[in-house]
């Protein structure tokens, strides 16, 4: 499989969202207050580390399989820490970090649907399909945790 310029080009690009992604989760999970939001931010920047692999994959000549049928968002149940009456510091900040992400998110997820169709192959549209999916559930994920924790 050879990438013309222009694939390679948006491979390239799509990799350093990426690499954002996984360094802001990262960076965040060690900032967030709660152990739940903790937690989830770690399990996202596994997600963006996998996505960043995959990439790679894609410019080493080789397309990773995958299942088109990620149900993360969805199943995704977080514990809540912050109650309606909670009106703390911590609870801002940790509100603060969530909403940054969901806009990150719907950043990322907008990049892959105006890439997707740079790709004459077909494997290639199907993986980049997949991994927008799996970027609408993060937000949708981190959106949750946000309505559990009555956070505005």
């Amino acid at each position: 499989m050879i990438l013309t310029e222009k694939e390679t080009n948006a491979i390239n690009e799509l990799k350093t969202q990426e690499q954002v992604c996984m360094e802001k989760y990262k960076k965040y999970s060690k900032e967030a207050k709660d152990p739940e939001l903790k937690n989830l931010f770690t399990n996202l920047a596994k997600d963006e580390e996998k996505h960043y692999n995959s990439l790679n994959q894609v410019l080493s000549g080789c397309v990773p399989s995958c299942d088109c049928n990620d149900s993360q968002g969805k199943n995704y149940s977080p514990k809540m820490t912050y109650d309606a009456m909670t009106n703390s510091e911590d609870k801002k900040y940790d509100c603060y970090l969530a909403t940054d992400c969901i806009g990150t998110e719907k950043l990322v997820s907008s990049e892959y649907n105006t890439n997707v169709f740079t790709f004459g192959n077909s494997e290639i549209r199907k993986l980049l399909a997949d991994i927008q999916v799996e970027e609408q559930n993060h937000a949708e994920m981190i959106y949750k945790y946000k309505t559990v924790n009555n956070m505005k």
